[in-house]
């Protein structure tokens, strides 16, 4: 990852486990400030909805781990680069929304 490397998560319970605080300890990985209930600021929320909707769309969907994970790499090789520059554009705009309303929900 780089010596710049950033931990981000979602302050979510399970980023939070006494396992997870000590991998990240041990690894010396440094977790990004993240304010409470704001996975609003979270790009890859979109991503994972995007590719979830065309996991559904799916005529024959995966059963098995195999099959979700190459279906997961076929639908993410086809991901239009638009989405993924669109997203990262949209991240100034989002946290300057997130500012102005102190860290609430933001209609993103």
């Amino acid at each position: 990852m780089g010596l710049q490397f950033l931990f981000m998560d979602d302050n979510a319970p399970c980023h939070r486990t006494v396992a997870a605080e000590q991998l990240l300890e041990s690894e010396d990985i440094e977790r990004m400030d993240w304010p409470a209930r704001s996975p609003d600021l979270n790009p890859i929320e979109h991503v994972w909805d995007f590719l979830g909707r065309r996991l559904a769309g799916c005529t024959l969907p995966p059963v098995t781990i195999r099959e979700l994970r190459l279906a997961l790499q076929d639908k993410w090789a086809a991901t239009p680069q638009q989405l993924i520059d669109t997203l990262i554009l949209s991240m100034g705009r989002c946290c300057e929304t997130c500012l102005a309303v102190r860290g609430d929900h933001i209609p993103y």
